[in-house]
């Protein structure tokens, strides 16, 4: 009588390795989550940044003329009463270009135009050459946008 040896099952044979399709599966389900979150911050940082800008250069246009005393003779000062709703618009304008400064580099330029208006408007010296330089300065930038 002759016996057949039969192996058993698990024993004497080899299996592949599912080792690389792990490795592969786990390094694309990294790759492909951080290309995804990469995107996500990139627009996220970026998307209000153009439209903050552009309300904040709406609020100034609101603000309406902004008087310019810089010609007036030294001793004589006159005085600008501005209406609050006037303020709070400057204060939008000033808050929206920071926002969009914050949020792209590019519209820092604003920012600072439009907090030198605000600073010369909130003290009510409207004869700053400065002030009004800013607000020829961002007036000509809210042009470009």
């Amino acid at each position: 009588m002759q016996q057949t040896l039969v192996p058993e099952a698990g024993v004497g044979t080899t299996e592949p390795s599912r080792r690389p399709q792990v490795l592969t599966a786990v390094a694309g389900f990294v790759i492909g989550a951080s290309v995804i979150g990469m995107l996500w911050a990139l627009s996220g940082v970026n998307a209000g940044a153009l439209e903050d800008a552009q309300d904040a250069c709406q609020a100034l246009a609101r603000v309406g003329t902004i008087p310019d005393t810089t010609g007036s003779a030294p001793g004589e000062r006159p005085v600008a009463v501005l209406a609050p709703e006037i303020l709070h618009r400057m204060t939008a304008a000033r808050e929206l270009s920071a926002a969009a400064a914050a949020a792209n580099d590019t519209y820092r330029p604003l920012a600072e135009h439009i907090d030198g208006v605000s600073r010369m408007v909130f003290s009510l010296h409207f004869n700053q050459i400065s002030g009004q330089r800013h607000l020829a300065q961002a007036e000509q930038l809210c042009t470009q946008l």
